[in-house]
């Protein structure tokens, strides 16, 4: 499967006291990269509950935080689906400084749901959703 990156500078809004990178953000960071990821292939999540009444939900994380990230820190966030059901998909992802050595700094399995978005209850993604990432992935 393809894989996706999407560059993410640590502003001083995401640190600590210490300028060390705050454990949840790396969340954040992930969550934005999936964004940009569904993004590619002209979804949007807004249309997407307003045109076909779904939205997607984190259901599972696995994160293991490797080094620390810090203050103007220019990181790549990579997204890689490994699974997809109908009605989940799973990621791989990885946060990776852009170093000389693009050091691994923190890498998860993140899983989604795509829920009716009235209900909050599983429905099966939209056929065009896995078709578009079909022809990609």
């Amino acid at each position: 499967m393809q894989t996706f990156s999407w560059p993410v500078r640590v502003y001083y809004e995401d640190t600590d006291s210490g300028g060390v990178v705050y454990y949840a953000n790396y969340l954040r960071f992930m969550e934005r990269a999936r964004t940009e990821w569904l993004r590619q292939f002209g979804i949007e999540q807004d249309r997407l509950r307003e045109r076909d009444g779904v939205l997607f939900a984190v259901t599972h994380v696995d994160v293991a935080y490797l080094k620390p990230a810090r203050f103007n820190d220019c990181l790549d966030v990579s997204v890689e689906l490994v699974a997809q059901g109908r009605a989940s998909m799973s990621f791989d992802q990885q946060v990776t400084r852009r170093d000389n050595d693009l050091t691994q700094l923190c890498r998860g399995r993140i899983k989604i749901a795509c829920l009716d978005a009235e209900a909050l209850r599983p429905r099966p993604i939209p056929k065009y959703i896995t078709t578009e990432i079909a022809s990609v992935c």
